[in-house]
């Protein structure tokens, strides 16, 4: 649809040659290019006030006298059936035109009829799809309102008048007095179309046709007690087309003593936000809504628009010229186009028959109110407001806490808010938000939808390093296509900026002795060795202080590998990594121990070579491509893998990144070291992942793999790195050259973590005894999911698709939300098109996803121009789950390349419930009702090991315990939402918040309040209770009875079911150790000798020493020197010689290391007190985490051996295995569940305390009870008990 005036009427068409400048990107204003009477560029000709006449009628609609026209219910601009069905009838199907704007102009113009061929291919004769979707012609429905199935892609020829922008109360008020159809739902699944409307004397509310007396079909504004947002009442969720029902488009009145409910449904969510707006304003101010409105109205605003004019207008002359108003409304609003401010102003002359271009005081204004007044802000506003024109602090502050997420809002922190986004210096000096200084603040930094806390480093970086996600870029020198591209050190300057930690360089001989680096066989083009590693050395820890991976693929001679490696060690010196892998570590070390240190990564000679150079086997992916273009040309070409000499100085360059051949799973489990990496090519890994997504997942606990592109992908496409992380994959390989979906979900990942280039992959990931399929398209064992709500509410300044000019200016924005992540995760929803409105587009859709693996999920918004020929990409932005921030959030879009959209946003609005690990549990920490279904209860696998399964059989009652406390807790408070008239993603302190009119008197004095005494407030009533406060009281007991009793229960059952676990381990063979937590050196020391004898003997025979039983694993093993002195003592005193007596010394030596590192390990995990000495605390915690990891690998050896014992084999066997670590992640996720459950109460009763507060319903009252009250709330939150260290107690002898 066009542009329209202020009045709704839409702005003549002129199909004369005139033009109107364009903004330039330059910076240029259409100041620049005005005419000599101060005119900005747009002729008088171009500006009206009349209405478009249909072809084929002399006059058209019929007009009112405000232009408006009759078809359409006044200025609710809702049209009439009898409209409709006659201007559907009058227009002759040869006359159905595209619309589309002038490409100079920007204004509509008729374009030609369309060829039969396209009429016939969309759905044009419809009317307009969005308007007729949401009319039918039946007083009664029994299925609803019309659904439209899966939307499509959309094109709509009408030229229609939009509806008029509502942006005060008084816009709410006409709009309500002019009525609107709206649909009454009714419990009995019925749904009737009525027209609604306001008395003119704003006393009741209407509705007709009727089969009621007139005087019967109304409701008393007096009577309304409250009106409610969505489908929340009884009626509409016991109604049969409850699904079918938009959540934005539904509110309900709720009025009566008995708290009767009208349920309705608007045909937009803009209608629907009208009539909410306009009854509260009525509810609190009754007949005097408009006075008080005309009272207060902008008052602001007009004041702080003032002042700006008087400061414009240097000549105090009280008017300036057009141009001057255009770049003063420009400045506070850069988004908006010049052509537009122009064409307002020119308008707005027009109407009022004006000559010149000069712009007094009150048209100023008047423009800004029209074009910079957002609806959907304005109604958000309202609803905080306490219906006036602006936020106290304290109205504010229940926003911030009750909308944004944050966590202990004082009054101070609002009016620190308030100072820095008011623009009024009357609001700054009474501490009031008016609308504008609220519009500044959602649009600022601090309502970005990206956490603030993942902009910087915010994850455990001393983990190992194969437990980290890596950023990583593939054949990072070429700018193009892979096979005739040129390359360009730009490449490696762009990587690292972005964050990159692995970049690759494929290395030839070149000419006068100095490498080069291109891609071998094909014609990509050449650049120096030398200059490339000047250039990393220059940009590599730019962007992050950690490590740096570079992938060298060696092809030269050994002469110019010896200049590779001068120039390596002369450019980056200390900064290569050369100190070795320590035998005694089972995994590579850490991000964070690594910081500043560039890692080779490459083909490494044996430790045995002692000549100058040796030989290994090439990597060449060049030699793979040329392979198959050759394959495919029909020149059957074979390249066998060739060897080569390497230099044995480059070889000792390469430390922790050895690259070694991929065989298959069980060699590389048994022969693997974990400084070994393996390269797989994208083909084979996906067939990796899709055969054996276990052993994939298991495999990269301790290993690291890299992924690179196809060789088939020539044009330097890119996979979907999705398909690998899912896999643990930590380095997979992009084409940063390429942009589109891929890379966007590669820069959108990285982006976390303060952009470092490392992730911490999900602990069901690392841990070594867990259960996870990479194939998994169900919940995850252990985790619990968490439900992602997301209404798209409009969008700010989309620009025309680049390269799009079929259209003109014309842009029909749609938006998609996908969910990218593990294959159960994956999902997209869109909104419908709103045609012909790049600029402010309003869509207020809602969309739900559930999130089975939050830590691998990722948000991804998608604005496309909905075009007959093909939809166009406008922009998007990628997010990770973990950093979406909850609330009223602005989305910046990025164009294809990358680059951010200047002033270009989504407004969106953002809720997670059941958000738990690794969430937040101030930010919607909440539960949602599942639906009315059978419990399910956690369940164990059978191993068909008697000792094993009989001890998981234990934990079922456990299990189902903690089930059914947090079951019975969220039911409770869903129920209490509901009660509320609230939906499931509302927190405890909006309930309150809801509530509060309902506890309330007519003086203002509360029905009931709050005791905050207890650390379990409860409702005490202050007098008779009606029947609806009396449920409200019940159902409120029944919260707190919940939440006590999880909370003084859940420690005893998360107790028991940790115990469970230790006890699975312990009868699976990990640790034969007594029942309770007293031990001997000498029981440590058996039980030491019987593990370790074992795996001697398989390895090296019978009849070895006890002390090279004992040190088998641990043999070599530095265990620093805070034992030696004790060793040394206990030696002599001869309290450990008997043991070691028959063994050679250097056996007795390692065989006490490894004593003592058992010693210490078995401290840990049984709680042993006072077997060592107090110098073990000296030991670091590197070394425990060794022994830690060292352990979990001997589990699986042990529950193996125990599995084959009981004639379990093949199949069943690796069953058996499967269902141990499947057992072990349920019990930890259930523990985890009860553990968080524990900390959704107490932030719920935080929450009930504060809201008691807020709205001075605490005993006592508001009069001194406010503090003492404060006070005692608390202490008695002081007073939840809280178990933070439970976890402590289960060891890490699971993981």
């Amino acid at each position: 649809m066009a542009e329209f005036g202020d009045d709704g009427s839409q702005p003549p068409l002129n199909l004369e040659d005139t033009t109107v400048p364009s903004d330039g990107a330059a910076g240029k204003t259409h100041c620049e290019v005005s005419v000599l009477n101060g005119d900005c560029g747009i002729s008088e000709n171009m500006v009206g006030s009349g209405s478009i006449v249909p072809p084929g009628s002399q006059d058209g609609m019929e007009t009112s006298a405000n232009n408006t026209s009759v078809g359409l219910d006044g200025k609710s601009e809702i049209p009439r059936r009898s409209s409709i069905i006659k201007l559907f009838l009058a227009q002759p199907p040869s006359m159905v035109t595209a619309s589309g704007r002038d490409n100079v102009t920007g204004l509509v113009k008729r374009k030609m009829p369309l060829p039969l061929s396209i009429m016939s291919s969309v759905p044009m004769l419809k009317l307009n799809d969005e308007l007729h979707s949401g009319w039918t012609f039946s007083p009664k429905e029994k299925d609803g309102s019309r659904q439209r199935k899966e939307r499509k892609k959309t094109v709509s020829f009408s030229s229609m008048p939009t509806e008029k922008k509502i942006s005060s109360a008084s816009d709410c008020i006409s709009a309500m007095v002019d009525g609107s159809e709206l649909k009454k739902v009714r419990s009995n699944s019925r749904i009737y179309h009525r027209y609604f409307l306001l008395d003119a004397d704003m006393q009741s509310l209407r509705w007709e046709p009727s089969k009621k007396e007139s005087e019967k079909a109304k409701i008393d504004v007096k009577s309304i007690k409250e009106v409610r947002t969505g489908k929340n009442t009884d009626t509409f969720r016991t109604n049969g087309t409850y699904d079918q029902i938009s959540e934005d488009c539904a509110f309900s009145i709720i009025f009566g003593e008995n708290y009767e409910s009208l349920d309705l449904v608007a045909n937009t969510a803009d209608v629907a936000n009208i009539w909410v707006t306009g009854l509260r304003y009525l509810i609190s101010y009754g007949k005097h809504t408009l006075n008080m409105i005309e009272s207060s109205q902008n008052n602001m605003r007009s004041s702080w628009l003032g002042e700006l004019f008087d400061e414009a207008d240097i000549n105090s002359s009280k008017q300036i010229t057009i141009c001057a108003a255009v770049q003063l409304v420009k400045k506070l609003n850069p988004g908006l186009k010049n052509v537009k401010i122009e064409l307002k102003f020119k308008e707005l002359h027009k109407a009022k028959d004006k000559a010149g271009s000069e712009v007094t005081k009150e048209e100023f204004i008047e423009v800004f109110h029209d074009l910079c007044t957002r609806p959907e802000i304005y109604f958000l506003f309202v609803q905080f407001s306490s219906n006036k024109e602006f936020l106290d602090t304290k109205d504010l502050m229940i926003f911030l806490e009750a909308e944004q997420g944050m966590a202990q809002v004082s009054e101070d922190i609002s009016l620190e808010v308030i100072q820095k986004y008011e623009p009024s210096k009357e609001g700054q000096l009474k501490g009031w938000l008016s609308l504008d200084g609220f519009t500044n603040y959602l649009m600022s930094a601090e309502c970005h939808i990206f956490d603030p806390e993942q902009k910087t480093v915010c994850q455990d970086m001393k983990q190992p390093l194969s437990h980290y996600y890596i950023n990583a870029s593939h054949n990072t020198y070429l700018i193009e296509d892979q096979f005739r591209g040129p390359s360009d050190v730009t490449g490696y300057i762009r990587a690292l900026k972005m964050g990159c930690r692995s970049v690759e360089l494929d290395v030839w001989d070149g000419h006068d002795n100095e490498p080069v680096i291109y891609t071998g066989h094909t014609m990509t083009s050449q650049i120096v060795f030398r200059s490339v590693i000047d250039v990393i050395n220059k940009y590599a820890f730019v962007a992050s202080e950690f490590p740096l991976i570079l992938c060298l693929e060696n092809h030269c001679s050994l002469k110019q590998q010896r200049v590779m490696f001068q120039h390596l060690k002369k450019i980056f010196g200390d900064k290569i990594q050369l100190d070795p892998p320590k035998p005694e570590d089972c995994y590579l070390p850490s991000p964070f121990e690594l910081k500043g240190k560039i890692l080779l990564k490459g083909k490494k000679l044996s430790t045995n070579c002692t000549a100058s150079e040796g030989e290994v086997t090439d990597e060449d992916e060049g030699a793979e491509m040329s392979q198959r273009m050759s394959i495919e040309s029909a020149e059957q070409q074979t390249i066998a893998p060739k060897k080569f000499q390497l230099s044995k100085d480059l070889s000792d360059l390469v430390t922790l990144c050895k690259s070694v051949e991929f065989k298959d799973f069980p060699t590389s489990f048994q022969n693997q070291k974990q400084w070994e990496l393996c390269s797989f090519n994208e083909v084979f890994a996906s067939r990796c992942a899709s055969d054996f997504p276990g052993d994939f997942v298991n495999y990269n606990k301790k290993f690291l793999a890299r992924v690179y592109p196809s060789p088939m992908r020539i044009d330097s496409s890119n996979m979907n790195p999705q398909d690998f992380w899912k896999c643990g994959c930590q380095i997979v390989a992009m084409n940063y050259q390429t942009p589109g979906l891929m890379m966007d979900l590669n820069i959108g990942w990285f982006r976390q973590n303060g952009n470092c280039g490392y992730v911490l992959r999900p602990a069901i990931m690392r841990e070594q005894v867990s259960y996870f399929s990479a194939n998994t398209k169900d919940s995850v064992p252990g985790v619990s999911p968490q439900l992602l709500h997301i209404k798209i509410i409009s969008g700010q300044n989309f620009p025309k698709p680049k390269g799009s000019g079929a259209k003109g200016d014309v842009v029909d924005p749609y938006v998609y939300v996908e969910i990218h992540g593990i294959p159960a995760d994956c999902a997209e929803q869109r909104t419908k098109t709103v045609n012909q409105n790049g600029d402010n587009p309003l869509f207020d859709e809602s969309f739900e996803f559930q999130i089975n693996l939050p830590e691998l999920a990722m948000a991804r918004f998608v604005v496309l121009d909905d075009d007959y020929i093909g939809d166009e990409f406008i922009g998007q932005y990628t997010i990770p789950f973990e950093c979406l921030q909850p609330g009223f959030r602005h989305v910046p879009l990025q164009s294809l390349t990358g680059e951010v959209l200047p002033h270009t946003l989504l407004f969106v609005h953002v809720a997670i419930t059941n958000r738990r690990g690794g969430g937040k549990p101030h930010k919607r920490g909440l539960s949602v009702r599942k639906g009315k279904r059978s419990r399910e209860y956690a369940s164990m696998r059978v191993l068909l090991i008697k000792a094993v399964d009989d001890v998981f059989k234990t934990a079922l009652l456990p299990l189902r315990e903690a089930t059914d406390l947090r079951e019975n807790m969220q039911n409770a408070i869903v129920s209490f939402k509901e009660l509320c008239g609230l939906s499931a993603v509302a927190n405890l302190k909006q309930c309150i918040l809801a509530l509060s009119p309902r506890l309330t008197g007519p003086e203002s004095s509360p029905i009931l309040v709050f005791n905050l005494s207890d650390q379990y407030p409860n409702l005490e009533p202050q007098g008779l209770l009606p029947e609806v406060l009396k449920k409200v009281v019940t159902t409120y007991d029944m919260v707190i009875q919940t939440s006590k009793t999880l909370l003084e229960s859940s420690e005893g059952v998360y107790d028991r079911i940790l115990q469970t676990q230790k006890a699975a381990f312990r009868a699976a063979g990990r640790l034969n150790l007594p029942q309770n937590n007293k031990i001997s050196a000498e029981d440590v020391l058996k039980c030491h000798v019987n593990k370790r004898r074992w795996c001697a003997e398989r390895s090296c025979g019978k009849g070895v020493s006890l002390a090279c039983t004992l040190c088998f694993h641990d043999n070599g093993t530095n265990r620093g020197r805070w034992g030696r002195h004790w060793l040394i003592s206990e030696l002599e005193a001869g309290k450990l010689v008997r043991p070691l007596q028959e063994s050679p010394v250097h056996a007795v030596c390692y065989a006490v290391m490894g004593f003592l590192s058992l010693l210490l390990h078995c401290k840990k995990q049984l709680n042993i007190k006072h077997v060592l000495p107090q110098t073990q605390s000296c030991r670091g915690e590197k070394e425990e985490e060794r022994e830690r990891k060292r352990g979990a690998m001997e589990f699986h050896e042990n529950l193996h051996d125990l599995a084959v014992k009981e004639g379990l084999k093949g199949r069943k066997l690796h069953k058996a295995v499967e269902s141990f670590t499947w057992n072990i992640t349920i019990l930890k996720g259930q523990a985890d569940l009860l553990k968080h459950a524990r900390s959704e109460v107490q932030e719920n009763l935080k929450q009930i305390h504060y809201a008691a507060l807020t709205c001075n319903l605490s005993k006592g009252g508001p009069t001194g009870g406010s503090s003492g009250s404060e006070s005692k709330s608390r202490r008695s939150l002081e007073a939840i008990p809280e178990k933070a260290t439970a976890e402590e107690e289960l060891t890490d002898e699971d993981n």
